[in-house]
């Protein structure tokens, strides 16, 4: 099924189990353009298996994946469909690292476990496309580098000390001057860029489903539609109920992330929900794609309020910004970004955009992904802050591998066993209210 849908017209909006609001995967360009399939049956029976993973994005199914390869029985529970999380609204941009650079993470981590995430994520990309390669995931992929720019001269201060940080550490990356920029992103509106060669662009949902396709094809054994209602150990075995059915298993990871549904049983970690918008244009022409990204370079800037921007495999823009639809800031959003997109490539002015979704990112107090621990034989992963696709990816393979050896410090940072937000709340409302009241008055031409 195809259809698009211009911007102008109404969304449909629907709330989540959790009780927030998110738009339907339909709405999004990748679920027209998702190249990737898997047949996953809800799970209507009483089973057994080693590990269970419940949650369908880049984590859950990375670590099904890694689980699977090494002969263990996995099977993987999702609430919904594969990707219908972040994972599958994602802007697509596979990067190295994280938000905080290396010396801001070595000052909550310390600097023996902050340089080991910094090297381990440095990799991040690597592994995405390499298991993109070796399982033939169709996903769009092109590893030409992103462009972290400069949304005013005063930008260029943090990109010239992020380039420091990580060339002291052996990093392949390199700071663009104005008119380089310029010239690589297709619009007078940068001031300098850090070109990051490792990383990369791909679709998001396509990669979501393809590790889904791959875990399957390596024996694990994938439920769709069958979310988790309740957990209990019971006889050192955790034991899952499901609408339909109930999972006894040896070990278990959860990776539901921003999008948990509260299960009986575990505490849902908590985390500060910020959400994320996207539209997209019409495929540009061959004059406009050798003007804009000629190298198809991903891209996002500097600003507070944070902005992106990419091509995907047909030409067509895909811009987003901080923002959630579907409520009273949606106006304000949906007007910038069309002022934004004018502003930023003229050559695309008054283009019509045929869809747009959002999605919600999970972020924790520090900005840093988290672990953890309900016992020796149990997982939880969380907390991406936006950065899910590598993070994402070596989580996933690093929890299996942990309950597999019984092995924790392979896991790319420490577990624990508490986790709190104070107001996290109030948290999620000042970053909304910031994003609606910049998008009120920001780019007006």
């Amino acid at each position: 099924m195809r259809w698009a849908k211009p911007l102008d017209q109404g969304k449909m909006i629907a709330f989540h189990g959790s009780g927030q609001m998110t738009s339907n995967i339909s709405d999004s360009l990748w679920f027209d353009t998702c190249a990737e399939r898997v047949v996953a049956p809800a799970l209507t029976a009483e089973v057994y298996t080693d590990l269970l993973v419940i949650g369908g994005g880049y984590t859950g199914l990375s670590a099904a994946l890694k689980a699977a390869e090494s002969g263990t029985s996995v099977r993987v529970i999702e609430a919904k469909t594969f990707g219908f999380g972040g994972s599958g609204r994602n802007v697509g941009l596979a990067n190295a690292g994280l938000w905080l650079p290396p010396n801001d993470i070595n000052a909550v981590l310390g600097i023996e476990a902050g340089e080991r995430l910094t090297r381990v994520l440095g990799k991040a990309p690597a592994d995405v496309f390499d298991t993109i390669s070796r399982y033939d995931i169709a996903c769009e992929p092109v590893q030409n580098g992103t462009l972290h720019c400069a949304h005013a001269p005063s930008g260029m201060v943090e990109l010239e000390n992020r380039y420091q940080q990580l060339a002291a550490r052996g990093a392949p990356v390199q700071v663009l001057d104005q008119a380089q920029a310029q010239a690589r992103v297709g619009s007078d509106q940068v001031f300098g860029a850090l070109f990051d060669p490792r990383a990369g662009t791909i679709q998001p949902l396509a990669y979501a489903v393809g590790l889904a396709r791959a875990a399957q094809n390596a024996g694990a054994i994938l439920h769709e539609r069958s979310a988790a209602l309740d957990i209990e150990k019971i006889g050192g075995k955790w034991r899952v109920q499901t609408p339909k059915g109930r999972i006894t298993a040896e070990a278990l990871v959860v990776a539901t992330n921003g999008y948990a549904i509260p299960i009986q049983g575990v505490q849902t970690p908590k985390i500060i929900p910020v959400h994320y918008f996207q539209a997209a244009t019409d495929p540009l022409t061959p004059d406009q794609r050798a003007q804009i990204l000629p190298n198809q370079e991903g891209c996002w800037d500097t600003a507070m309020v944070m902005s992106s921007w990419r091509l995907d495999a047909s030409g067509r823009m895909i811009i987003g910004g901080m923002g959630q639809l579907g409520h009273f800031g949606q106006g304000a959003h949906l007007g910038w970004l069309k002022r934004k997109l004018a502003k930023m490539f003229p050559l695309l002015a008054g283009a019509s955009l045929q869809h747009t979704w959002f999605g919600r990112i999970a972020m924790t107090e520090e900005y840093l992904p988290k672990i953890i621990q309900l016992d020796d034989t149990a997982l939880i992963s969380f907390g991406y802050s936006g950065r899910g696709i590598g993070p994402g990816t070596v989580f996933g393979a690093a929890m299996a591998k942990a309950l597999l050896s019984g092995d924790m410090s392979v896991l790319p940072r420490a577990p624990t066993r508490h986790h709190n937000i104070p107001h996290a709340g109030l948290r999620q409302v000042y970053y909304e209210t910031g994003a609606t009241l910049t998008h009120l008055v920001k780019d007006r031409v």
